[in-house]
């Protein structure tokens, strides 16, 4: 089963979600919005990608931050924490087979390649 990880008021994760259906490709939605995150969900991401990709800099969630708290980012511990417990800092939405990150934001082309699926132009 395809997950797809984000949350549902974000224009990126509704491009996608609109992606999908358009292509008949089936998804669970796991709003963290509304629902969080595990840390194990969290972790096996940051076993596959670094930090830097998952966290979302240029959204409004990390721009809040003080400047003592974006410094404090360091690692994967540090990445995690904040993860979970600013879910809007993750960069959205994550794409995600049997534990295997597909990928991170959305790229209708990316996409595609992905699902074997024609380009429109």
């Amino acid at each position: 089963m395809i997950k797809l990880y984000g949350n549902a008021n974000c224009s990126t994760v509704k491009k996608a979600r609109d992606w999908l259906t358009a292509h008949h490709i089936a998804v669970e939605f796991h709003d963290f919005k509304k629902s969080g995150l595990d840390a194990s969900i969290v972790e096996n991401w940051l076993s596959q990608r670094d930090q830097s990709e998952l966290i979302n800099r240029k959204g409004l969630t990390w721009r809040a931050l003080t400047d003592e708290q974006k410094q404090s980012i360091k690692d994967d511990t540090s990445a995690l924490a904040l993860m979970i417990d600013k879910t809007s800092v993750v960069k959205r939405p994550v794409l995600e087979q049997a534990g295997r990150v597909l990928h991170i934001g959305f790229d209708p082309l990316a996409y595609a390649h992905l699902f074997n699926k024609e380009v429109k132009s």
